[in-house]
């Protein structure tokens, strides 16, 4: 149970929706702010810094995936996307621009208010309950930051979620189901989602991204973390 109010900015260009999301969201004890185009949104996230924010990727002007490339350059904060059910390669930038989650329309509100949830519960957590090194890699658990050679790393809840997971079970491998299931806490869903964040992850943590020695591919099961 929250014990404080997040912050969530709703950005839509369809009045309906942004109604319904709001709705659903305060009844989910959110406070919640609304915006109409992507570059209202920017600014309003300049001056207001939200706990997350519900992106349409179809907007007017600045679309969703130019305001999450945008965010990502100066901030962390949860991104939650609406996609169309046939935006798949949308749905793919959009996470390897760095959104931690997305819904599909026509969608659920209650499940949209629930992956809400779940993105800022982890987005505030703790994981892992201690500090993990592994070389030059270290995760400080309490501060919910990493940190390579000494210089901080820029990762998003998911990605954070997912390496932390990852360097607390050296050697096991996991499928991408059993990923989305333990990181996301999905019991269903795109296991795209997994691949793109493993992706950005050997990116940012690998000397050589195309031959990782940290995250490792297992070939017809999934990913695994080899301690350097």
């Amino acid at each position: 149970m929250q014990t404080t109010q997040s912050t969530v900015l709703v950005v839509d260009d369809d009045l309906t929706v942004r109604d319904v999301v709001r709705r659903y969201l305060e009844l989910a004890g959110h406070r919640v702010a609304l915006s109409d185009n992507g570059e209202d949104a920017l600014a309003w996230i300049a001056e207001h810094d939200p706990d997350l924010v519900v992106l349409d990727l179809m907007l007017p002007g600045i679309d969703g995936l130019e305001v999450c490339r945008r965010l990502r350059q100066t901030s962390a904060v949860p991104v939650v996307m609406l996609t169309a059910l046939g935006e798949e390669e949308n749905r793919i930038a959009g996470l390897q621009l760095g959104a931690d989650d997305y819904v599909t329309k026509p969608f659920s509100p209650r499940e949209l208010a629930l992956r809400v949830s779940s993105v800022l519960r982890r987005s505030g957590g703790s994981a892992p309950s201690t500090d993990v090194v592994d070389g030059d890699l270290r995760l400080d658990a309490g501060a919910r930051r990493a940190t390579l050679a000494g210089a901080e790393l820029s990762l998003t809840t998911r990605e954070f979620d997912l390496l932390a997971f990852l360097m607390t079970h050296p050697g096991e491998a996991f499928t991408r189901e059993q990923l989305l299931e333990k990181v996301w806490g999905w019991d269903f869903g795109d296991q795209s989602t997994v691949t793109v964040h493993v992706r950005r992850l050997r990116e940012k943590i690998e000397r050589t991204p195309a031959k990782p020695s940290r995250i490792a591919t297992v070939w017809g099961v999934g990913y695994r973390y080899d301690r350097t």
